[in-house]
């Protein structure tokens, strides 16, 4: 994986130089009510794509902005330009770009870059997680009601409002607090630097958090899916999330099941 990892870090550089020019400067399309696109997110996608077609021509990827090879390859390069592209339109500087390969239908490298803070999360299956070239593990809390949460919510929580505002009450009220940043991909690196213990989110795709959950993985994390259970194929990843530090999991598990919409 050594050429891999450089190639990874390459183009997260490629990236990040896209997202620094553009930081500030740039307007947004709506690609619905509460999902917007920058000419950034394009721009930045295209850096990015252009770095591993040089050196991988052979692998597939998937990125966000309608970008897609599907040959059959047993690498699969996972690809989000600028996650958190609200606050990046904002110029609020909660984003990233997230990159991740796949083998087969798991994760072994990921990177998110946050490019207006300099922060650099990077990690590669079996040999643990680091921000900016140290080494990072999940934070100690043992339990709920002393922990800080992170959570987001999906573009269609407009037709969802209640559900949703029912369960962020039952983890506001079993935990300490619960924040919300607007990138799932560096709420999952946070939880691996140990600045929060558990997070959930629902109706994300592939390219929001692949990266970051081996990431925090590698940190000592856990990450499932609502269920309880692991992601079997690429296309599950973030259709439902919980992650924590390990430690408070399963006590994240059941205010999921307490507070889970008749209709799902």
């Amino acid at each position: 994986m050594k050429k891999e990892f450089a190639v990874l870090q390459q183009a997260l550089e490629a990236a990040a130089k896209v997202v620094r020019a553009k930081f500030g400067k740039v307007g947004y399309e709506l690609k619905g009510k509460a999902n917007l696109v920058t000419a950034a997110d394009v721009a930045a996608q295209k850096a990015v794509l252009s770095v591993i077609r040089k050196n991988f021509p052979q692998h597939d990827y998937l990125a966000e902005e309608n970008g897609l090879k599907n040959t059959g390859s047993d690498f699969t390069w996972v690809v989000d330009p600028i996650d958190g592209t609200t606050n990046f339109a904002h110029t609020f500087p909660q984003c990233s770009t997230s990159i991740a390969l796949f083998y087969k239908n798991e994760p072994v490298l990921g990177g998110v870059k946050n490019a207006v803070t300099g922060e650099t999360f990077l990690a590669q299956k079996g040999k643990g997680a680091m921000l900016n070239g140290k080494k990072i593990h999940v934070s100690g809390v043992s339990d709920l009601s002393g922990s800080l949460l992170i959570t987001g919510f999906p573009y269609d929580r407009f037709e969802r409002m209640h559900a949703l505002l029912k369960r962020f009450e039952g983890f506001l009220n079993a935990s300490h607090d619960v924040r919300r940043l607007g990138s799932a991909a560096l709420d999952l690196c946070w939880l691996a630097a140990g600045r929060a213990d558990g997070y959930w989110e629902d109706a994300l795709n592939p390219w929001d958090v692949s990266a970051g959950i081996l990431i925090l993985q590698e940190a000592g994390g856990k990450v499932t899916g609502f269920d309880g259970k692991k992601f079997k194929r690429i296309q599950d990843y973030g259709k439902t999330l919980l992650a924590s530090n390990g430690k408070i999991h399963a006590q994240m598990l059941k205010i999921i099941r307490r507070t889970e919409p008749e209709s799902r």
